[in-house]
């Protein structure tokens, strides 16, 4: 049987196959099946404050709605404060218990302060490592790209800081220069860098005449941007690196692999082919290793990653070029009519 094991931000995984975190893992039947279909790890669904702080809002606004109605009575309720994420670390903790494979925590935060508080209390549940799910989509004219950079590069540090157990950060493809700024988070302290996150996009429905808000699943394909990164990024960076969005079939985790990627998160493909298929891409990831007498995931891990290939520019835009006159004799008439 192929050695799969493999290393994700210090922790060791039985394979590769980690679950991202989704509605799918916030039900204790589900995460006990994941881990039953062969799951190396788990991302647990994320902790995002201003979810809290908007229940929060709601809950004190419907206590408050009956406030000073009568002369003798101020408020109809007692004074209680919001439980605050408190739910949400007591099922955390729960789910750490229950399960006998990593348990990655997944943290969104407001302010900078808050992302060591809350990072704190889920260091707590015993969780094996936490991932800074930084979801930050440009809402001001006035803030720089800089401005954002800094400001994620502080927030790494100093949770890192603070905490005992590895960091993984889940970045976006849209820096300036991506490359860069992922050498910047390994000086930041990350353990782990996750390829990419997938933003969440509007779009319009034209009868209504308003915006809607679907849940937009990863398809074929769209691995290729986080393969990109990942090929160039491997051996230019100590931290692990696990690729993200678009892993649907057994193959697509095999070519993180060749490019550089430690691990991979998957999500889409749990909703569209069920929670056991993770067993059918662990099969199908042994039988290509048989295939080509791999014996463990290192021997090809990186293979094709961009220092390893013959031709330097196979990564580079430069190539762009190259590929559009390759299509153009591809489809050239032999001859002419």
């Amino acid at each position: 049987m192929s050695n799969m094991k493999t290393n994700y931000m210090g922790i060791e995984l039985k394979n590769p196959i980690v679950v991202g975190a989704s509605n799918l893992v916030s039900d204790l039947k589900h995460l006990k099946k994941l881990e039953e279909a062969g799951a190396g790890a788990i991302v647990y669904k994320s902790l995002f404050e201003e979810q809290v702080q908007l229940e929060t809002f709601f809950e004190e606004e419907a206590m408050a709605e009956y406030n000073d109605r009568h002369a003798e009575m101020i408020n109809i309720y007692p004074e209680m404060k919001s439980a605050g994420p408190l739910e949400f670390l007591q099922k955390l903790k729960l789910a750490k218990e229950a399960l006998s494979i990593p348990l990655i925590a997944s943290l969104n935060c407001v302010y900078k302060e808050t992302w060591v508080e809350y990072a704190l209390e889920i260091e707590k549940t015993g969780v094996d490592g936490i991932e800074l799910n930084f979801y930050e989509a440009p809402r001001e004219f006035g803030v720089s790209g800089q401005e954002i950079m800094e400001e994620q590069l502080k927030i790494t540090s100093a949770v890192k800081e603070a905490l005992s157990i590895p960091v993984a950060v889940k970045l976006s493809p849209y820096y300036t220069n991506t490359l860069r700024f992922a050498h910047m988070m390994e000086g930041a302290g990350a353990d782990a860098l996750v390829l990419f996150n997938k933003l969440f996009q509007p779009d319009i429905d034209i009868d209504k005449e308003e915006l809607t808000f679907n849940f937009n699943k990863s398809g074929k394909g769209d691995y290729r941007q986080a393969l990109r990164y990942m090929g160039m990024l491997h051996g230019k960076v100590n931290t692990t690196l696990v690729g993200n969005s678009g892993i649907i079939e057994g193959k697509d985790v095999i070519k993180m692999i060749l490019a550089g990627a430690d691990a991979v998160q998957v999500v889409s493909t749990l909703y569209q082919n069920g929670l056991d298929y993770i067993t059918t891409m662990l099969k199908d990831i042994e039988v290509w290793m048989k295939d080509k007498d791999y014996q463990s995931i290192e021997e090809f891990k990186g293979n094709l990653s961009k220092d390893k290939l013959k031709d330097p520019y196979a990564y580079r835009r430069a190539q762009y070029v190259d590929i559009l006159m390759k299509k153009v004799e591809l489809y050239k008439p032999n001859t002419i009519v």
